[in-house]
């Protein structure tokens, strides 16, 4: 009975954690129609995870990491090539050039943090 138990919960955890990295759809996507936005890195996501930018102007991102987390301690543009350390407890700003309209990815070092940046 206690071998049951502890299966169910096990892979009831499991399923969480699939759905919570992998799964999970980020919500409508935030405006940085002044070019500026600040992104907090905290319980495992960015929020704001999607952000709408536009197409052909700098953007300039602002990340407060809060998460204590190895895995928070850098976030990735791999399409852009660029990556950066993210110090605890504050703000990191990171300059993007113009970019033409599409999707980048932005995500931690481990890619479990996951956010997209729309030029449009």
């Amino acid at each position: 009975m206690n071998t049951l138990l502890v299966n169910v919960i096990g892979l009831a955890l499991l399923a969480f954690v699939i759905y919570w990295f992998w799964l999970a759809k980020p919500s409508k996507g935030t405006k940085a129609e002044s070019g500026k936005i600040t992104i907090k890195v905290a319980n495992g996501v960015y929020s704001p995870a999607v952000i709408e930018a536009p197409a052909g102007k700098p953007i300039s991102l602002s990340f407060l990491r809060e998460d204590p987390s190895p895995c928070a301690q850098k976030v990735v543009f791999a399409d852009l090539d660029i990556s950066e350390d993210l110090p605890l407890g504050k703000t990191k700003t990171i300059q993007l050039p113009a970019q033409p309209t599409g999707d980048y990815r932005f995500t931690c070092q481990m890619q479990m943090y996951q956010g997209t940046l729309k030029f449009i």
